[in-house]
């Protein structure tokens, strides 16, 4: 390991304390939640949510830590705490791929952050002089008898590990650029320390690493440690992030009870527990052989009134199981028989405490049904979005949707689902959780969040949502029509991988049968001109709404915006510049022309035939992916958009249905809902 080897100081936005539990959480990084919590040394920085520990020069250093020493040492039951953490990482040098630094540790220190900040120096990496540390070494060096370029080891006080393992065994390459997620726990019962590794969220069932070790000795004595990471990249440019924390103690093993003795009777006796002191006395009395008739009447009402509400308590008990049953019979019943794995029925109560209760806090979106929440599970220490429906008819219907049809896929560019619960009166589906979050957010809100989607990033969530939607309409035992696809239903993983979600409106269709009349839903700026027509879902509508998307993708406006006074529609403007000879002026100006010319006009002029309103001139979901993988030439465009005439009125306009979302006068206009939900019937 070298001595610049880098090192990560991450803090947590979360702060609890309860019954000896200590338990922090940073799901993400932002100025607010890190002014007071996290001191950052060095070259360390907050960027786009996340903690860049170097920055792209050579030489670089970074620290950061957590202001607040934790005890992991009780002296009053004289036990040490176990702990756990949880953190994703990436470790990437975009400016040179052969050339790497020297890695990541996380770590914990008795030092003080005066001690740690005046010893971050490339000569130890950023380490403080007493230490306990994990490093995800990517530098071989000979000094600390490190085995190769690519390995992960345990240290206590020196750069020279007690136990080294290889992740590439493991299918794990930490110079991959890819999200890594890493779980530390340390089992003070057993004394043992266990390092888990994985490029998805799932914490795998085997650790990468494990050392027995007693860490009893090193926090006895000591206030508290601080906990942080740090990182240096020597001579090379290699960037260390973090894009998530969260770290827990397991609490104090209570000391075994005590007798003390005491002037009392002997059916006194006094039991110290911890910090807890609980006194059972038992005062002589004497017994009475008579009682009133109101003291009869007394205990006829003590023994009778229990009775009578356990009867009561466990009829209405009985009532809501089967109604429960009733609703999780139906929910069973829509998995059907060919799935590829059958998903978790979670516990509500696992669910309700991996949200905080549901907490405003832990939103993160809203999908077609209700309310997407992010769950933290402490027991596995991974991270899950759970979506929770609108206690309505409809609700039901698009979760049953939803569950019997995501069950059975399997994409890299679905967001997967992991289970599923029904129970409280509540519908509940949990789902991989995607860090980027949704792609409107990135397209629409880069200001606050101090991040471009770069060119090569959507040139690759356009091909990634291709290759999802050739699969779901060609390749499927059974037809899947989403009739959703927007932006807001994009996510992106931790490499802005493009992830299909929320196929609450989504139907099944045999391959061999036409389309039925239906209720036509969806978002206005991204449905099909015939499908608001005739209500007639589609492969063909699903392609139309792909182009509207690979449009935004490109120039960066959503699909209706306004424009002074009036309301512009995004594939007019497109096709308008393109009749003109000027479709590259349609280009998201925030890009600064970083992109290759002749690939931007290529995906222009597929968002545009994507988006064409005469359905049968549309391309197929598999013409469109041959095209961007240059394995197809691309359809010819006419100069003019088509116009397409229906034989019967729309029940409302498209400028009346859009003039709706504007309908406070003197209220500023917010371009984030200038698109509306609507249903029509067929």
């Amino acid at each position: 390991m070298n001595p610049f080897k880098p090192t990560l100081f991450i803090l947590f936005t979360t702060f609890i304390l309860t019954a000896g539990n200590i338990q922090l959480d940073f799901p993400y990084f932002t100025t607010t939640n890190t002014a007071t919590n996290i001191t950052f040394i060095g070259d360390s920085s907050l960027r786009n949510r996340f903690v860049s520990l170097t920055k792209s020069t050579t030489f670089s250093t970074g620290s950061i830590i957590y202001n607040k020493p934790i005890s992991l040492f009780d002296i009053l039951t004289n036990t040490t705490s176990s702990f756990s953490t949880m953190f994703s990482f990436s470790i990437t040098n975009p400016n040179n791929p052969t050339s790497f630094g020297d890695g990541i540790a996380f770590f914990l220190s008795p030092n003080n952050i005066s001690s740690l900040s005046s010893s971050s120096s490339a000569s130890t990496f950023g380490l403080p002089t007493n230490f306990v540390a994990v490093e995800f070494d990517t530098r071989f060096d000979r000094r600390f008898n490190d085995p190769n370029e690519n390995h992960i080891g345990f240290n206590i006080d020196t750069l020279n590990s007690m136990k080294i393992v290889d992740p590439i065994y493991n299918g794990i390459d930490l110079k991959s650029g890819n999200t890594i997620t890493s779980w530390i726990d340390y089992k003070t019962d057993v004394n043992s320390l266990s390092v888990f590794l994985s490029y998805s969220p799932i914490k795998p069932r085997d650790p990468i690493l494990f050392v027995t070790v007693d860490l009893s000795e090193y926090f006895r004595g000591n206030d508290g440690v601080y906990v942080g990471f740090s990182a240096s990249a020597e001579k090379s440019t290699e960037l260390h992030q973090i894009q998530s924390w969260s770290f827990y103690t397991v609490g104090f093993e209570p000391a075994r009870p005590r007798l003390r003795s005491h002037n009392v009777s002997d059916n006194s006796v006094t039991v110290s527990t911890g910090n807890e002191v609980h006194v059972n006395a038992s005062r002589p009395h004497s017994r009475s052989h008579s009682f009133s008739s109101k003291k009869r009447f007394g205990l006829g009402f003590a023994v009778a009134g229990p009775v009578l509400f356990c009867v009561v308590f466990s009829l209405l008990g009985y009532y809501s199981f089967m109604k429960w049953k009733g609703v999780r019979k139906c929910t069973l019943k829509n998995f059907g028989t060919g799935f590829v794995a059958y998903p978790r029925e979670f516990n509500y109560r696992e669910l309700k405490s991996a949200t905080r209760e549901f907490h405003p806090s832990r939103i993160v979106g809203h999908g077609s049904f209700g309310t997407v929440y992010k769950a933290f599970f402490i027991s596995s220490g991974t991270i899950a979005a759970v979506k929770r429906s609108r206690h309505s008819h409809e609700g039901k219907a698009e979760f049953h949707s939803e569950l019997s049809i995501i069950a059975g896929l399997r994409h890299k560019n679905l967001v997967q689902l992991l289970g599923w619960c029904v129970e409280k009166g509540e519908l509940l589906l949990v789902y991989d959780f995607m860090p980027n979050g949704s792609l409107d957010k990135m397209l629409y809100k880069e200001p606050e969040r101090g991040k471009l989607l770069s060119w090569s990033h959507r040139v690759n969530i356009v091909v990634g949502l291709a290759s999802v939607l050739v699969y779901l309409h060609q390749e499927c035992e059974q037809r899947v029509i989403h009739r959703d696809i927007k932006t807001a239903n994009v996510l992106l993983d931790g490499n802005f991988n493009p992830r299909l979600g929320d196929f609450g409106l989504a139907k099944l269709m045999d391959h061999d049968k036409s389309p039925v009349s239906t209720l036509t839903a969806g978002t206005m700026g991204y449905l099909a001109p015939e499908y608001l027509q005739y209500g007639k879902a589609t492969d063909k509508t699903d392609v139309f709404s792909y182009g509207v998307v690979v449009l935004e993708v490109a120039c960066g406006k959503r699909p209706i915006e306004r424009e002074g006074t009036k309301m512009v529609n995004l594939v007019d403007w497109v096709w308008g510049l393109y009749s003109e000879g000027k479709i590259i002026e349609a280009v998201d100006k925030r890009l600064n022309g970083e992109f290759e010319e002749e690939e931007m006009k290529k995906v222009l002029m597929l968002g545009l035939s994507c988006a064409n309103p005469d359905s049968a001139e549309r391309p197929t979901m598999r013409r469109v992916l041959q095209i961007l993988n240059n394995e197809a030439v691309p359809f010819t465009v006419p100069k003019v958009k088509p116009c397409l005439t229906f034989s019967s009125d729309l029940p409302l306009t498209i400028d009346e249905i859009v003039s709706d979302v504007d309908d406070g006068e003197g209220e500023e206009f917010n371009t984030s809902q200038s698109m509306c939900e609507i249903k029509i019937e067929g």
